[in-house]
């Protein structure tokens, strides 16, 4: 018997479809999230844009890339700065670290004397003058004193740098183990058309003139094209001789003392003070006093900084993206005259270690 409080159930008729309806309550919401999130990645990426051009228009005016400035000596709290200028390796252009720390030099006003730190067997003639160059107009547009402190190595185009020091006196220090010297210029050449006969190699390059080919390792040099490099090599050496009694006032009134000189012998330090080629036997200390000296300041109360160039990850050990690409290779093989003392071939002296 049926409980007669239950209410009358109905069943449905089997002919009448079952509708379930599904109510999306949040479909307004989610079209407002999805708009949001368009919107902030929008401005995401124009806030990337802005600072990319900034980062940009920065580097673009920034001649220094990154080169720091670190403590090398004297007071940490002093603000008179001597800066240490590195000029290091071969030198094959004077764009790079050297011009960097030149710039910084340049902007720093509390710097007031410089020490320029010579460990070079030279270089390119004008990656050597570059160098020179920017280094005397420094020393001319801040009205600073600098010195010279040569390290293992100031030879050739090293020693045209440290010419730097025009004509103060007491200003060119070598350390006692320094070789410097090799007053001269170079341009390699090899011949290498007995290998290339015997293995049956032959030259076959269409050029302009004869003298496109004056440098060219395939035959052997011609009397008129050795004359013409001879002399082209004689004007970088007379100017090369010009440089060093700007630095060395003595050889301007005894020339015929630098000509014995001038021969690209090497010398070590005590040869070189007898020669009158540098002034002192002395490390970088005795530089930097007497740079604080000529300016004036006390080298206790100073602060001694140098400059570091940053090391980027391709730049770890022999992996130097730069020094290993093609086109350097090319660049390194290019017709160059040098002031370097080296008795390897430039190409070999100057990689994969090239010069800053």
């Amino acid at each position: 018997m049926a409980n007669q409080d239950s209410p009358n159930m109905v069943p449905p008729s089997p002919n009448q479809p079952q509708q379930i309806v599904i109510q999306n309550r949040h479909s307004g919401g989610l079209f407002w999230r999805i708009l949001a999130a368009i919107g902030w990645l929008g401005l995401f990426f124009c806030v990337a844009i802005i600072l990319g051009q900034a980062i940009s228009s920065a580097n673009y005016y920034n001649t220094t890339e990154g080169v720091s400035e670190k403590y090398f000596s004297g007071s940490k709290t002093a603000s008179d700065k001597i800066a240490v200028i590195n000029v290091t390796g071969v030198i094959m252009e004077g764009q790079g670290y050297v011009r960097k720390q030149i710039d910084l030099v340049r902007e720093d006003k509390d710097v007031k004397a410089i020490v320029v730190r010579v460990d070079s067997p030279g270089g390119t003639v004008t990656g050597s003058d570059y160098i020179l160059h920017h280094l005397k107009k420094l020393k001319e547009e801040r009205d600073i004193p600098l010195v010279v402190s040569m390290g293992a190595m100031a030879t050739s185009g090293g020693y045209y740098v440290a010419m730097a020091v025009e004509d103060e006196e007491n200003s060119i220090y070598a350390e006692p183990t320094t070789t410097t010297g090799s007053i001269g210029v170079i341009i390699p050449h090899y011949n290498v058309s007995g290998l290339m006969e015997e293995y049956h190699i032959e030259d076959d390059s269409i050029m302009s003139h004869p003298r496109k080919q004056m440098l060219t390792m395939t035959r052997e040099m011609s009397e008129e094209h050795r004359g013409i490099l001879q002399e082209y090599v004689n004007q970088a050496f007379t100017r090369f001789k010009d440089i060093v009694k700007e630095g060395r006032p003595a050889f301007e009134k005894d020339p015929e003392k630098l000509d014995v000189l001038a021969t690209g012998e090497i010398f070590t330090a005590n040869q070189a003070l007898a020669n009158g080629l540098v002034d002192q036997i002395g490390f970088i200390e005795e530089a930097i006093d007497r740079a604080a000296e000529l300016a004036d300041i006390d080298p206790k109360k100073s602060r001694v900084v140098t400059y570091e160039e940053p090391v980027a990850l391709f730049d770890l050990g022999f992996a130097q993206s730069q020094a290993m690409s093609f086109d350097k290779m090319l660049e390194m093989t290019a017709p160059k005259a040098y002031y370097m003392s080296s008795y390897l071939p430039p190409i070999v002296s100057s990689f994969p270690f090239g010069s800053r």
